[in-house]
């Protein structure tokens, strides 16, 4: 592109509520030079890291139930969903955060993860960069029931499952969740289980 600059850029809070949600105004100089006004909503929730936990041996991967209101609003009528552990970076440590969450969440304490890439989610409408992790996990690293945190009302169900089930849910679609259909295209694409 020969243009594409961005200027006088203003911001309006419009909900500060559970995360930020801003009115963006600003000019866009288009292909042709011309400048021309756009708004935007832009919602800032910060980052975050989700991960892939998987047992080469057992041919499983651990996923997550919990329940997600925005999905069963738009027609998920249960609102569950099955989901690869996530969670918000605590202090911007993607690494530390995401071994937290596994901990949290599905009980495992595991000391080593893989970034694999980082991605945008919804660039249109959602600052949010999530970085991806993959990490192997055996029954002896269980230390507790997971969950969730009691102070974050998550109610998360753990499930370890056979990699191929995961992947035949995810063609069924009782996997909806992009995150989690992506970390298992990745252990699919790159043969985790067939090394």
């Amino acid at each position: 592109m020969k243009h594409g600059n961005v200027r006088n850029i203003t911001k309006k809070l419009l909900s500060n509520n559970w995360y930020t949600l801003n009115k963006v105004t600003f000019e866009y100089q288009r292909e042709d030079g011309e400048w021309e006004t756009q708004i935007r909503e832009a919602y800032d929730r910060g980052n975050g890291a989700v991960i892939l936990l998987y047992n080469t041996q057992k041919g499983t991967v651990v996923l997550t139930r919990q329940f997600r209101m925005p999905t069963y609003l738009n027609g998920n009528e249960d609102g569950m969903m099955v989901e690869a552990c996530a969670g918000l970076l605590e202090k911007g440590n993607a690494e530390e955060t995401i071994k937290m969450e596994v901990e949290e969440e599905t009980g495992y304490k595991i000391d080593k993860v893989k970034k694999v890439f980082e991605a945008y989610m919804s660039p249109g409408s959602v600052t949010e960069i999530l970085y991806f992790f993959i990490g192997q996990y055996e029954d002896a690293m269980k230390v507790g029931e997971g969950g969730g945190a009691e102070d974050e009302t998550e109610n998360i169900e753990v499930l370890e499952m056979d990699f191929n089930e995961a992947l035949r849910m995810m063609q069924t679609g009782e996997i909806k969740d992009a995150k989690t259909i992506m970390l298992l295209q990745y252990a699919q694409i790159n043969n985790l289980f067939n090394r």
